[in-house]
Order: C-alpha cells, then structure tokens, then sequence
C-alpha cells in the first residue's frame, strides 16, 4: 500500500528569535519528501556568545536531504532573510527563487565578499506570478515592509495551501515598496488556507 502524500512544516530558523529566518515545507510520504526552502537568514549573536559576531543557521538535515531539495525561495532582502547564502548556498547548490531587488542585492554582496561563490542560479520571479517549484505552485504575493520588494508566498500542493507571510505589515502607504496586497490575501483566504506561517517581528 502506497503511503499519502504529506504536507509538512519545518522551521530550522526564526522561531523565537529575531533573525535567522530558515523554513522547510516538505511534500510527499513520510520516507520521500521533497522540500521547498523559504529564506536562509543569520541573526547577531548576544553576549552569552563574546568574540562571536553572526550565528548562522545548522543545515546538517538539509544537506543529508540534499538531493530532495527543488528550490530556495527568498521572500525580501533583509540579512535576517537572507543574510546566510552566500556561505551555506554552496552546500546545498539548490536553484534560487527571488524578486528583481532582492535578486540584485544578492548579486551585489556576492560581487563583493572575498570567498563568495563564483555565481549564484538566481530566477528572477514578477511580484504576483505564480511558478512550478517541483511539487509547489509558489505564487508571491506583495507586502509592505522596511524594504522594497517584500513578498509573502502561496504555496500550493495537491492536499493544499500554505501561505507564509515573510517579514510585513498592514501599511496602504509605506514609504519604499508596495502597500501589502490586502485583495489577493483575501482572495487566498477565501480559496481555503490550511496554515498560515506568520513572520513579523516585534
């Protein structure tokens, strides 16, 4: 008897902290998931840490899952989001999945850090468009934040969908970005959501 396909939530990062932002969503039978990573952050470490200045998250279970793993999805620019790929990218070598600005910030501090790798397989997504990452539909949907280009996104699988905000906050008129996409949430709502991921600090 064949076993039922899951829809899994994994945080590896960001819960109960500020920073360090690592989420897995998995999909499949309990003994061949593929995995879906959103956001691959470092967080500042506190005085209990002293000589040590950035903690990055233990991918130890994303690099023994390795070749399971269809896609990293970067929701927006912050370090805490995305301030760990350009040193544990390389020991996953999954494809990337951003927007324009997030995308042309990664390009610049990989342009600039010694040691950064020689090139990162960045897709360029449209705010708003919806794209096939192995078994999810990921759709990014537009929130306000600090930042230009902050996304939530809609993750679609056969047994449902997830969304995860990333970083936002309810703003019709934020002083960089795009106010948060407040119709196509709804429309979300109303299409059923099983989870919603809710990321804002503070």
């Amino acid at each position: 008897m064949a076993l039922p396909d899951e829809l899994v939530f994994a945080p590896l990062g960001g819960v109960g902290e500020i920073g360090m932002n690592l989420a897995l969503y998995g999909f499949g039978p309990r003994k061949a998931r593929t995995w879906l990573v959103v956001d691959l952050g470092m967080t500042f470490a506190g005085p209990e840490a002293p000589g040590v200045d950035l903690v990055l998250p233990d991918i130890r279970f994303l690099e023994a899952e390795k070749k399971n793993i269809v896609g990293l999805v970067l929701t927006h620019g912050h370090e805490d989001h995305v301030g760990a790929v350009l040193d544990l990218w390389p020991r996953l070598k999954c494809p990337i999945y951003t927007t324009r600005f997030t995308a042309g910030l990664m390009e610049a501090k990989r342009a600039g850090e010694p040691g950064a790798p020689s090139e990162l397989p960045i897709n360029v997504v449209r705010a708003g468009e919806k794209i096939d990452v192995g078994p999810f539909e990921v759709e990014f949907v537009p929130v306000a934040h600090s930042i230009p280009d902050s996304h939530a996104v809609a993750i679609r699988t056969k047994v449902g969908l997830v969304i995860h905000t990333g970083d936002w906050k309810l703003d019709p008129t934020p002083l960089v970005g795009r106010p948060t996409d407040i119709a196509r949430l709804k429309a979300l709502g109303d299409e059923g959501v099983r989870a919603l991921i809710c990321d804002s600090t503070n």
